[in-house]
């Protein structure tokens, strides 16, 4: 007997996007990129502006999150802002963190240095295929190399 899969009944994705240094507007691209979840009548998007915040997160998207959690949203995944190698701040506002690096997102010596990719909880690398193939399998080794370094983050 294989366990199935988890398939949350509802599901909410609460997007970050930059804001303008210059008007504070944000295009709010995400919930245009993601159409057929946005219609999904399982499915909640809501794309939000940074308004300047650092780590990645809104002001307020903690409690977007919460406020999905009280929906019922089963699995909520927040999407955040490009992150710096020092915003670490969404690391408390998630239960898992998923860090995802373009191929030739770094060198071993990258991976070793702390930050975001020390509370990472899973790093992955995109785009593994078709012409990135090669540079993904290279950065894939680089940042496992890395990361037997890397201290477990600690839930007190």
């Amino acid at each position: 007997d294989e366990p199935s899969p988890f398939v949350p009944h509802k599901m909410a994705v609460v997007c970050v996007d930059p804001s303008s240094t210059v008007t504070g507007g944000s295009i709010l691209g995400d919930k245009t990129r993601m159409i057929e979840l946005s219609k999904h009548e399982r499915a909640y998007v809501r794309p939000s502006a940074n308004g300047g915040t650092f780590g990645g997160l809104s002001a307020y998207t903690d409690d977007v999150v919460s406020l999905c959690q009280a929906a019922d949203y089963e699995l909520v995944i927040v999407e955040s802002v490009g992150l710096g190698q020092s915003e670490v701040e969404i690391a408390e506002s998630v239960d898992m963190l998923v860090l995802i690096v373009p191929p030739g997102g770094g060198d071993e010596l990258q991976g070793v240095k702390k930050g975001i990719v020390e509370v990472a909880d899973l790093l992955l690398v995109n785009k593994a295929d078709g012409k990135f193939q090669k540079a993904a399998r290279s950065t894939a080794i680089d940042y496992r190399g890395a990361i037997h370094y890397k201290q477990q983050r600690s839930d007190a």
